[in-house]
């Protein structure tokens, strides 16, 4: 593996503490540095991303993703799909991939450079259960085939639903990350569609409001 620069040795305990207070193994930091590392290269050429302080890094993208993994806890268990839409440069998609061993994690983005980018970090971290559809999500011709869809900070709960439903199994669930609860979101969800749990999430380090909205099909009457 192409080692990465070494990075400021309290960022690994930051990001230790904040997996013990997430409850998740605090060795799991080394891998999650690793894929941060070589993100922070690759963020000088493509800026593949806005937030460029290591430590932002750490709360903002790696503990932010990391807040919703007990919800894809069964879907590990079990090998299922997860589709990350809008993916950027694997967020959360590769912090879960990394943390949940079994997971099938497909990250879905358009744009060639973030593609390339994630296509590497796989490798390097030799995550065998993450692959990338370099796709745009209305375009994935994969329907009915996932489990759950996640996507983070990518559009409202109408438009996820809009460009990438059509990718969920008939009992699949989106599995949107929110800052605020978006009630006005749920209000306009499209017919058919329905919140199944709302869960309020705390990022270790981040002091901003954090939901996971769940959202399924309204199941056939009879």
């Amino acid at each position: 593996m192409n080692t990465p620069a070494p990075l400021d040795p309290a960022l690994r305990q930051t990001l230790a503490d904040g997996l013990r207070a997430l409850s998740l193994d605090p060795t799991l930091a080394a891998p999650l540095l690793d894929y941060l590392a070589l993100l922070l290269r690759w963020n000088r050429t493509y800026n593949l991303t806005a937030v460029r302080d290591p430590h932002e890094m750490v709360t903002k993208h790696l503990l932010d993703s990391l807040a919703m993994h007990p919800f894809v806890d069964e879907l590990a268990a079990r090998g299922g799909r997860l589709a990350d839409l809008g993916t950027g440069a694997g967020l959360p998609g590769i912090p879960l991939a990394i943390v949940k061993p079994g997971l099938q994690v497909t990250l879905v983005e358009s744009n060639g450079k973030k593609a390339r980018f994630m296509r590497e970090a796989i490798r390097q971290l030799d995550l065998k259960d993450a692959r990338v559809a370099e796709s745009r999500i209305e375009a994935l011709d994969e329907p009915g085939t996932f489990d759950a869809i996640t996507a983070r900070a990518l559009a409202t709960l109408p438009l996820i639903l809009e460009l990438g439903g059509h990718l969920l199994k008939p009992e699949g669930q989106l599995l949107a990350m929110k800052g605020v609860y978006p009630a006005d979101e749920i209000a306009a969800l499209p017919a058919g569609w329905q919140v199944r749990a709302s869960h309020p999430l705390r990022v270790p380090g981040l002091e901003a409001e954090r939901h996971l909205i769940a959202v399924g099909r309204v199941p056939a009457a009879g």
